[in-house]
């Protein structure tokens, strides 16, 4: 009888093979991630707790150890609660709208008719654009003098005059929220269609025997069953959001007067209109543990799922 050699942690050697090959498939990933993930946010931690100005910036320049007093000015400073009021009227707005329509999509275009399968590749084409492209078309929409959203309110007697979308501080975040909906829209529909097709087709005819509605087959058998998509569909909805910077920077550049002024923005005018980097990093950090605490909860999630 052949047995198995085994290594001195009590390995075969074909499993010790198998292990160094896995890691050599595994070493460039985890590399870039050392490099270019790892390094740039402990140096940002680092760099939150120190006074770095443009002045210290420099190299062998003296950074002095502040503790946690950039993160006392910063909660100090009244644009930081308008940036976090934003972010999360932002985010959750997106969320609700994105998420509604993408589902509605989906269970459209999960049906079999024949232009199906066209107009879910066409939808796509909104979220394949460049957020900077979509963010200077929807400047140009919105804009008080020739934007065509505006122009389309008026000739059918919505409103008597332009808006000002984008120059009217109560109006202004819903021009981004308006634009990062059509962005995101067909990314919900693409993975909550994906979590349709998963679902039995007999399970529905099985229903339609009992004599159930359409209303009872969606909220007895599609909510249920598509639960761990929406769960995932609207974590990945939420860091996307609530991370947002390119498009709000084109269209408003957090204007006017701080209305649309977020967590990304804030952090970029401290560190480079400023140039009080050790601030702006601690706003970076405050909006990296909100994410992080954020994909904590939805591991959480998982794992409850997992054990169902």
């Amino acid at each position: 009888m052949v047995t198995a050699k085994h290594t001195k942690w009590g390995v075969t050697a074909q499993r010790a093979e198998e292990i160094r090959t896995g890691l050599l498939f595994v070493a460039p990933a985890l590399i870039y991630m050392i490099f270019l993930v790892g390094y740039p946010v402990v140096y940002n931690f680092i760099l939150s707790f120190q006074n770095v100005t443009a002045p210290t910036l420099a190299a062998g320049a003296e950074r002095s150890f502040v503790g946690l007093d950039n993160y006392r000015a910063v909660f100090a400073s009244p644009n930081m609660m308008v940036a976090i009021r934003n972010t999360l009227f932002f985010t959750i707005a997106c969320l609700i709208f994105q998420f509604t329509i993408g589902l509605g999509f989906a269970i459209l275009f999960n049906k079999k008719f024949a232009l199906a399968k066209p107009l879910r590749g066409f939808l796509v084409i909104t979220w394949m654009m460049p957020i900077t492209v979509t963010a200077l078309l929807f400047r140009y929409m919105l804009n008080s003098e020739a934007g065509i959203i505006d122009a389309v309110l008026m000739g059918i007697g919505l409103t008597a005059e332009p808006i000002g979308w984008l120059v009217r501080t109560d109006t202004a975040l819903w021009g981004p929220i308006i634009a990062n909906v059509w962005i995101g829209i067909p990314f919900n529909m693409l993975l909550l269609t994906t979590g349709l097709a998963g679902i039995p087709e007999e399970t529905y005819e099985s229903a339609s025997i009992d004599g159930a509605s359409g209303w009872q087959k969606f909220m007895r058998i599609t909510i249920p069953l598509l639960r761990p998509a929406m769960l995932a569909v609207l974590v990945l909805g939420f860091v996307y959001t609530f991370k947002v910077f390119d498009l709000i920077f084109v269209m408003t550049g957090g204007g006017p007067v701080n209305a649309t002024e977020v967590l990304s923005t804030f952090s970029y005018r401290e560190s480079f209109t400023f140039f009080n980097f050790s601030r702006g990093a601690a706003i970076a950090n405050v909006l990296f543990i909100i994410l992080f605490m954020v994909g904590l909860v939805y591991l959480k999630f998982i794992k409850k799922e997992e054990a169902m």
